[in-house]
């Protein structure tokens, strides 16, 4: 029989060794599956959506963060309200009415002062304008005096109506309106969002709390119910012993400025004491500039005496009143209490600096309960005290004799 094109082509390429010969791979696609994976497609949706997810959370975040600090400040502001209302409503006072009292309260104390403290502006305004030619005739006769020149009142006055300095200078204020007016409405706006909010938190205080316990266990609860306590106890606290601190500080302020005889006395004393309290870090300072600017169109040495007063009783506020004061109230370390506005400034700016204080005191009381704490030992070091040469040689030398007489070997008896 004669062999077929077939066998004729495996003899051709059979193995020497007579075994069957590997065969070849098949083409490209043949015999392999290329359909996508049933999981990839969900995947990339997935990713996308949770993408798209994160995207639309930070530019809502981004957009909302005015009102969630807004919201924050009413917080801790009906916080510290919270005593005031609870005291009322335990004498039968309703909450809501209650909360009435203390904001309308609040409101008067804040709308006199403020009238005041314009009014009193606006004087000091009007009387420097009206003296602003005595003061430049002082000034010229000082310079011709000094420097030998022949200035007059007159050309210095028309030299700075024609400069172009003062003519930019107008324009500018004059475009710049528009903005001020937006900025004082924005403001108005927000203190009616936080005022607004803190009273809904002050006057639904029982019903929040129960809003927010009945969303968790019975053991969670008792923890936020004491932490809510904290709370409110270190916020209040902080904000009575601050004004009472301002109370202190205006009537110390105010014997001083009547002493000098400095015109509005009583006002530049609560502006003083408001300022130097409730502005952390640097509101002693800023609130005894103007003080200091008033004393100094009396007399200048008077605004001298201003500022050494100012420094001297900051020293014992920080030393002597505010922990005295404080103690029992926010008992929280200067130094922990400084650095708790440095970062609170960095993170929401005069908002943290103000409630920095008060959460870095309502965190550390209520992390303290978990605190596990031991008796100290009664080392000299403990004190501060370091131990002397001659003791720590002492106590080598014995160590090193005992190790010695553990490492003998014992009597052979």
């Amino acid at each position: 029989m004669a062999p077929t094109d077939e066998t004729d082509d495996v003899s051709q390429h059979a193995s020497p060794f007579g075994t069957t010969p590997p065969t070849r791979p098949p083409a490209d696609g043949a015999g392999t599956s290329t359909r996508m994976p049933r999981w990839l497609p969900r995947a990339v949706v997935l990713t996308l959506a949770l993408y798209a997810t994160f995207q639309l959370g930070t530019w809502a975040f981004h957009q909302l963060t005015g009102l969630l600090i807004n919201i924050l400040i009413a917080f801790f502001l009906a916080l510290a309200i919270e005593p005031a209302v609870s005291w009322m409503a335990s004498r039968g006072v309703r909450r809501g009415f209650g909360t009435f009292i203390v904001f309308f309260a609040v409101l008067i104390v804040s709308a006199g002062f403020v009238t005041l403290l314009g009014t009193m502006l606006a004087n000091q305004i009007i009387n420097l304008v009206e003296e602003f030619p005595a003061y430049l005739d002082s000034v010229i006769n000082w310079v011709n005096t000094h420097f030998h020149t022949d200035l007059k009142r007159v050309d210095v006055q028309e030299g700075l109506l024609r400069s172009d300095w003062l003519r930019n200078y107008v324009q500018n204020s004059a475009t710049g309106v528009l903005d001020v007016s937006a900025q004082v409405l924005g403001g108005l706006f927000q203190l009616l969002t936080i005022t607004l909010f803190s009273f809904y938190f002050a006057a639904d205080g029982p019903r929040l709390r129960r809003a927010l316990c009945s969303v968790l266990p019975p053991a969670k609860q008792a923890e936020v119910l004491r932490a809510w306590e904290i709370a409110v106890n270190k916020t209040g606290g902080y904000l009575y012993s601050r004004g009472l601190m301002a109370l202190i500080s205006g009537i110390a302020h105010y014997i001083l400025l009547q002493a000098l005889d400095v015109p509005n006395a009583p006002v530049l004393a609560v502006w003083v004491g408001l300022v130097s309290q409730f502005i952390p870090t640097i509101g002693t300072y800023l609130a005894g500039a103007l003080p200091m600017l008033i004393a100094f169109t009396v007399d200048p040495w008077y605004a001298l005496w201003v500022l050494v007063f100012v420094v001297i009783y900051q020293q014992f506020e920080n030393y002597v009143l505010q922990p005295k004061l404080t103690s029992k109230t926010v008992d929280v370390h200067p130094a922990v209490a400084f650095g708790s506005v440095i970062a609170g400034t960095a993170l929401l700016g005069a908002v943290g600096a103000l409630i920095a204080i008060p959460a870095v005191a309502t965190l550390q009381a209520f992390l303290g309960a978990y605190v596990k704490r031991y008796d100290v030992t009664d080392d000299p070091r403990v004190h501060g005290h370091r131990m002397s040469d001659s003791g720590l040689l002492t106590r080598v030398r014995a160590l090193w004799a005992k190790r010695t007489e553990r490492d003998s070997p014992g009597d052979s008896s």
